[in-house]
């Protein structure tokens, strides 16, 4: 049959667009270079947070560029990372890509010992570098010590974090209590719902929810040489200096007056989310990783955020990162995926989910609270006020401060002895380092 010549043009134009598309996507269609291929995908945020959302958009966009590709997708937890991340790398079953726990004892250990790839020249040329502010990247470098913040690029971060202090802003209002400004004033306004009956903090033991207001409280006392010496080793640490003492005696303080339930220790982090969103708890000292299943979760009364009363550095850096494993075979698709994390219309929508984006279009977030926690994380990010978290500097440094955070609150451990326990895991890994 004779194709009539418009149509012909029509239809050269079709090739010219399909060849375009499928050399930008990597060859990934039917008869491209990678039809056949399994491609793994692995991360561990939730379904319904702001990350969770917005990696299930790339995912689906993924699969539609690379429709002769089979993806896998498997959903995993945090811990199942944090614990056994290293094994996993090192296995046959690697993923082509996945969501990693940052840190020097999580992704820099797993860096060192050549299980990831060295993405710098990857970063370079899709120009990753060029949407990631250093401070946010940092947490993506690490040297051949498997210290975080310098040398090459093995993670690409596609959100930012923080801990802050989320509260319900009814019963602040029932029981006529201010935002505290100052640690002071945090006391006051708990001082205040204690002698309603009400206990001020949901706070969790058994997961990160105890570590991260112990940190909070060790850095109302420290300044930035303090942060670097612990988590860059830049310096000596003492653990039995002025800020890791306060804020072990501060969290006994607190838990002798009743500012959060005794069997904390017991509760872990979507428990402590829970006691918070039913509306029973006016406070909760956690990351802004909560703030999507806030968004949806809170039903029955205004919510808010403000910073740790009175502190210039707070726990916070720029989110889990995407990593390639050494083991990869379709790293090509690898790095397409995470491109697609990093593209504006992805960063819109985990900024519209209740993230904090890295590279969105400021004018296209439009969820008040995004708006808001990203107002924050950028002032933080540019005044050097973002101190990484807690178990960041050796391996197996999390599990033990849950452990001993638990004792510390139980009155198994004096303050005395909770810092030399924590201080003994560090001081044997520095050792390792020099």
């Amino acid at each position: 049959m004779k194709i009539p010549s418009f149509r012909r043009r029509a239809a050269v134009v079709a090739a010219v667009a399909v060849s375009a598309v499928l050399a930008l996507s990597g060859c990934g269609g039917p008869g491209g270079s990678n039809a056949g291929k399994t491609f793994t995908v692995w991360w561990f945020e939730s379904p319904d947070s702001a990350m969770g959302v917005a990696s299930a958009q790339v995912l689906k966009d993924f699969e539609a560029a690379h429709p002769g590709v089979k993806v896998k997708f498997e959903q995993k937890s945090f811990d199942q990372i944090q614990q056994s991340g290293t094994m996993i790398l090192n296995s046959s079953s690697a993923p082509d890509v996945l969501e990693y726990a940052k840190g020097s004892a999580t992704a820099g250990l797993a860096a060192k010992s050549g299980l990831l790839t060295d993405l710098t020249d990857v970063a370079s040329k899709k120009g990753w570098d060029k949407k990631m502010a250093p401070s946010v990247a940092a947490v993506g470098h690490y040297d051949q010590r498997g210290v975080l913040g310098e040398g090459p690029l093995y993670g690409v971060p596609n959100y930012g974090e923080f801990v802050g202090v989320y509260y319900n802003k009814d019963m602040f209002a029932k029981y006529g209590v201010k935002v505290p400004t100052t640690l002071a004033g945090l006391e006051s306004a708990m001082d205040a719902f204690v002698a309603k009956g009400v206990t001020p903090l949901t706070m969790s033991g058994a997961e990160y929810g105890a570590n991260h207001l112990w940190y909070e409280l060790a850095l109302s006392q420290a300044d930035r040489s303090w942060v670097d010496n612990f988590q860059l080793f830049k310096g000596p640490v003492n653990f039995n200096d002025k800020a890791w003492t306060f804020a072990a005696q501060t969290l006994v303080d607190w838990g002798k007056k009743g500012y959060f339930s005794q069997d904390s220790t017991g509760i872990k982090a979507t428990d402590m989310l829970n006691a918070f969103t039913s509306g029973t708890s006016p406070m909760m000292v956690s990351g802004s990783w909560f703030d999507g299943q806030l968004k949806t979760g809170v039903k029955n009364f205004q919510w808010g955020e403000f910073q740790f009363p009175g502190n210039k550095l707070t726990a916070g850096s720029g989110g889990n990162i995407w990593v390639v494993p050494s083991k990869s075979e379709n790293k090509d698709l690898a790095y397409d995926f995470i491109n697609r994390t990093l593209e504006t219309s992805n960063q819109n929508l985990l900024g519209n989910s209740g993230g904090v984006p890295v590279a969105a279009d400021p004018a296209a977030v439009t969820d008040t609270h995004s708006r808001a926690a990203a107002t924050t994380f950028k002032t933080l990010a540019g005044s050097d006020g973002l101190a990484y978290y807690p178990d960041w500097p050796a391996p197996g440094y999390y599990d033990q401060q849950v452990k001993a955070l638990q004792g510390l609150l139980t009155g198994a451990l004096t303050v005395k002895e909770f810092n030399d326990t924590i201080s003994k895991p560090y001081e044997d890994y520095a050792s390792q380092l020099k």
